[in-house]
């Protein structure tokens, strides 16, 4: 893999000092909600500046500096925060060791590293890559299957990934192939400094030592699953067995998340419902005038394969005859304002539903499903939710029906949920959710 050049280096030096002080500048007024005065900055910037100095030596060390996050773009939002827990903890030592500023920071402080955090993320990953700052790797695909077919041809279509893929091995076409000339001397004669390998697979084994000579040319090998996660943001199907759930999916690890969500889940909920119980008598008077109940009841499955009921407000005619069953006039006007879901909250506070996670299915589909489609029932190990990875990436659901293809495409971003979920994933959710919701399209 190319080491990033003294050029490069500078130009990400000076992008992060820059968003360091712009936020500097950005707690600063929103500590006040006034546009700061210049005695005010400067009073500030003259500590904060040998702070971002260390800050600076913490990125180097964190890696983020060096050319290994080229590939895998959602290992740098990990190294900034992790580089940023640091930071914090420096900086609270830096003034309390060091009262001769005459500021304790701690607001504009907390609202720094935050900023600073959000600023940095999207200039690493987004800004730095259409700049050119990060060149292309010269890559070689070793795989075979659609997955691998669809990674080398979304990759070498988007100008805006950090590779290019200048072949594709098919390891299911192996016998008939010279690998020392038609592979490793192109490697060699190319300058071909990534390969993206399914080393998992047992067909690799053949070429495996010849590819462990690579190695002292410089070659980078990345895991070619790692790489279709960090593209698509899902699971690749083929990847999942036993040993997968055993290796990614721990309800120890993600035990503190879990209290810290369920905490988060609480108070927003609250935050939201209570001022929404205002519409509430419009909407039951509005309902009551079509005839037939305020309230519609749908048994779902929920965490641990239990049965939940769901609540929401009632859109449709009461015909005996479920065919017959039309969406009133009043019940679109729920539905295109979303107001016929407020009553999810309750479930929320109740602990069956959360704000994010899997959108629980009914029993009917899921039984289906899990006749038909290998660890389906997997994602009933977290508390199904409002919303989830699946509905922000996937436009048909839930409208497709008993589908198993596209519901295995939900799957695979369901399980990629299951295995990375944190706070920050949920965030990136409700912000996406919201997006979707504003401009009035489905989930």
């Amino acid at each position: 893999m190319h080491p990033i050049s003294g050029k490069e280096k500078f130009l990400l030096l000076l992008g992060d000092f820059a968003l360091f002080y712009g936020s500097l500048l950005s707690a600063l007024f929103l500590r006040t909600l006034e546009v700061p005065t210049l005695e005010l900055f400067v009073l500030h910037a003259i500590p904060f500046t040998f702070l971002f100095v260390v800050w600076a030596l913490v990125f180097y060390i964190a890696g983020l500096y060096e050319p290994h996050a080229v590939v895998l773009k959602s290992r740098i939002p990990t190294l900034i925060f992790n580089a940023q827990l640091a930071n914090a903890v420096i900086a609270v030592l830096f003034f309390y060791f060091i009262p001769f500023f005459g500021i304790t920071p701690k607001t504009v402080l907390f609202i720094e590293l935050l900023v600073s955090f959000i600023f940095i993320g999207v200039w690493r990953v987004v800004v730095a890559q259409k700049l050119g700052i990060r060149r292309k790797e010269k890559a070689v695909l070793i795989g075979a299957g659609e997955e691998t077919r669809e990674l080398y041809r979304v990759v070498n279509r988007n100008p805006f990934y950090p590779m290019h893929f200048l072949t594709w091995v098919d390891i299911d076409e192996l016998s008939g192939l010279d690998f020392e000339k038609e592979v490793l001397e192109r490697i060699y004669g190319e300058g071909v400094t990534t390969i993206v390998a399914d080393i998992k697979n047992p067909r690799v084994a053949p070429i495996l030592p010849k590819l462990y000579n690579l190695i002292f040319a410089h070659i980078h090998f990345v895991d070619q699953h790692h790489v279709y996660e960090d593209i698509f943001d899902r699971i690749p199907l083929s990847l999942i067995t036993e040993s997968w759930f055993l290796e990614n999916v721990s309800s120890r690890a993600h035990f503190g998340y879990d209290l810290l969500k369920r905490a988060v889940d609480m108070l927003l909920t609250l935050i939201i419902f209570i001022p929404s119980l205002v519409v509430y008598p419009f909407v039951m008077l509005g309902i009551k005038l079509s005839g037939g109940p305020v309230f519609f009841v749908q048994e779902r499955v929920g965490r641990g394969g239990h049965s939940i009921f769901v609540l929401k407000f009632r859109t449709m005619t009461t015909d005996d005859d479920v065919a017959m069953r039309r969406v009133t006039p009043f019940g679109r006007f729920l539905r295109t304002s979303r107001i016929d879901e407020l009553p999810q909250l309750w479930n929320v506070l109740c602990g069956d539903l959360s704000l994010i996670g899997p959108r629980p299915e009914i029993p009917a589909l899921v039984a289906h499903y899990h006749e038909q489609i290998p660890y389906y029932n997997m994602r009933h190990l977290i508390t199904p939710g409002l919303s989830g990875w699946a509905q922000v990436h996937h436009d048909n659901h839930p409208h497709h029906g008993a589908d198993v293809e596209e519901t295995k495409v939900k799957l695979s971003y369901d399980l990629y949920y299951l295995k990375n979920r944190s706070l920050a994933l949920d965030i990136k959710i409700a912000l996406k959710t919201i997006k979707t919701l504003l401009s009035r399209s489905g989930i």
